[in-house]
C-alpha cells in the first residue's frame, strides 16, 4: 500500500469516527429513556392524574424526537404540536408543559435545554 493509499484510508476512517461521534450527539437524553421512565414509574407511585401527566409527557418528547427531521405532512405536524407545547409560554393552563412538569417534580427548563439542541443542531458545534 502507498503512502497516497494509507492517506486516504486514515481520513476514511477519521471521517467515519466523526459521524458516529455527531450521531451519537443526537441520541436521546438518558434521563428521558424509557428504562429511566420505567424506573420512575416503579419508584413512585402517583395517582392517575399524575400517571396521565407522565404518560403526556413522555408521549411529547418521544412526539419531539422522533419527528425531528420530518419535512412535511403529518409527522412535521406532529413535531410542530410537541415542539409549541414543549417550548411554549404557557404556564397556567393545568396541562401545560410547565405545569406538568412541576406536578411531577421535574424542572421544565431543565427539560428545555436538554431538548432545545435538537432544534438547533448547527449551533451546539464547537470550532476549536
Amino acid at each position: 500500500m502507498d503512502l497516497a493509499q494509507a492517506n486516504a484510508d486514515s481520513a476514511n476512517r477519521a471521517k467515519v469516527h466523526a459521524g458516529e461521534t455527531l450521531v451519537s450527539l443526537f441520541q436521546p437524553d438518558a434521563l428521558l429513556s424509557d428504562p429511566y421512565l420505567d424506573s420512575f414509574r416503579r419508584h413512585v407511585t402517583f395517582e392517575p392524574e399524575r400517571q396521565l401527566m407522565l404518560a403526556l409527557l413522555q408521549d411529547a418528547i418521544k412526539t419531539f424526537q422522533d419527528n425531528l427531521s420530518a419535512s412535511g405532512g403529518k409527522k412535521r405536524r406532529l413535531f410542530e404540536e410537541a415542539e409549541e407545547w414543549i417550548f411554549g409560554a404557557d404556564r397556567d393552563w393545568v396541562f401545560s408543559f410547565a405545569s406538568v412538569c412541576r406536578a411531577l417534580g421535574m424542572d421544565p427548563n431543565y427539560l428545555r435545554k436538554g431538548l432545545d439542541p435538537w432544534r438547533h443542531p448547527s449551533c451546539n458545534v464547537s470550532s476549536n
